[in-house]
């Protein structure tokens, strides 16, 4: 299997985490913030930017003014690309050291603390990808061929979770400090989220998380470890609640959203929940019903509620209620009413909930 160089499995790193979430369009983040001005060149407020009619004028002020929000978006979006920049730029720096101290070279530190790491697919597992497949590849394509490729495609994600493991790892080891300046954040605007569905937490908790989520979105599979750091961290503080968003361009999202009720009608919504997005690209009705077996569920009831479509209306009236408060992709979190769009990093939680807390 080729080996992947630290620097191009950083780079990959990165890149990912740059976007953060499905949405039907979607611009990086990276070339969103590459117009906003630098504040160092801006004109003065009472600038005058632009005339009309008898001496009616518009200044820079007034502009900045009606375009606040936008402007506030793109300030933290440039302060978010800083950030993941500064953070490749330390790991980078830690790799070099580690392998400097271990007498290898950068890749083959790599290769020993992420691919080694990672077991190859059983060859049985390969073949069948590469019996699906062999229709659409080019005619005379030998297994041998694909092999690598079938093999980065079966591994590539646990590759880059074990990455970001590593590189948290000599970052903890360093003792890494990460002092750039934050934006000022903009006023709190609060949402009303009705926080109906699938929970974990305690009711009483003073945090309350609604997630809007899809079961064929990779970036909601992406925040999975994210949210459960949050509860882990919050045991007493935080409540978790599941609602539906499945994206219209995720043709098997529906009727996997309508699965996961019907796991909770026999109490393993997050049972399934965690089998779902463990298997995305196995999301059509035989392959749902497939997993409510393995994780223990009473088949006959669980094949007839899915089979009626008795979810459909919950899960549109979730859809309906996300599309209310501005949901537009997924995974996006309400936490206490605020809005966090994305597969956010845990600080970002943090944050949030931090400045929750110190209210009460």
């Amino acid at each position: 299997m080729p080996m992947r160089t630290s620097s191009t499995l950083l780079a990959a790193f990165l890149a990912a985490s740059l976007v953060s979430g499905c949405n039907k369009e979607k611009a990086p983040a990276a070339a969103a913030t590459a117009t906003s001005p630098s504040s160092s060149t801006e004109p003065s407020a009472d600038t005058v930017v632009a005339t009309f009619g008898d001496g009616q004028k518009i200044t820079f002020g007034e502009l900045n003014d009606r375009l606040k929000d936008p402007l506030a978006n793109l300030e933290k979006q440039k302060y978010q690309t800083r950030k993941q920049g500064l953070d490749g730029f330390v790991v980078e720096k830690l790799v070099k050291a580690e392998a400097a101290k271990r007498n290898l070279s950068e890749e083959a530190l790599v290769k020993a603390e992420v691919d080694d790491k990672i077991p190859q697919p059983p060859e049985e597992e390969i073949k069948k990808l590469y019996e699906e497949a062999k229709e659409r590849l080019p005619p005379g394509t030998t297994y041998e061929q694909v092999k690598p490729q079938i093999v980065d495609f079966l591994t590539g994600s646990k590759k880059q979770e074990r990455a970001r493991d590593y590189f948290a790892e000599l970052k903890k080891g360093a003792n890494v400090q990460i002092t750039l300046p934050e934006p000022p954040r903009p006023p709190v605007e609060r949402k009303q989220v009705a926080a109906t569905g699938p929970s974990k937490g305690p009711d009483s908790a003073p945090i309350t998380i609604v997630e809007f989520s899809d079961f064929q979105c990779p970036f909601c599979s992406r925040a999975i470890k994210t949210v459960d750091e949050v509860v882990k961290a919050y045991p007493d503080k935080v409540k978790l609640v599941f609602r539906q968003f499945p994206l219209e361009f995720h043709k098997e999202a529906p009727k996997a959203a309508e699965a996961s009720l019907c796991a909770g009608d026999q109490g393993k919504f997050w049972e399934y929940h965690d089998a779902l997005f463990a298997n995305q690209s196995a999301l059509q009705v035989e392959q749902l019903k497939e997993h409510a077996k393995k994780v223990g569920l009473d088949a006959a009831k669980f094949d007839k509620c899915l089979d009626s479509g008795e979810k459909a209306a919950t899960v549109k009236a979730d859809q309906e209620d996300g599309q209310k408060v501005g949901v537009n992709g997924t995974p996006a979190f309400f936490i206490n009413g605020i809005l966090l769009s994305g597969a956010q990093p845990f600080d970002e939680f943090k944050s949030v909930i931090d400045a929750e807390l110190a209210k009460k």
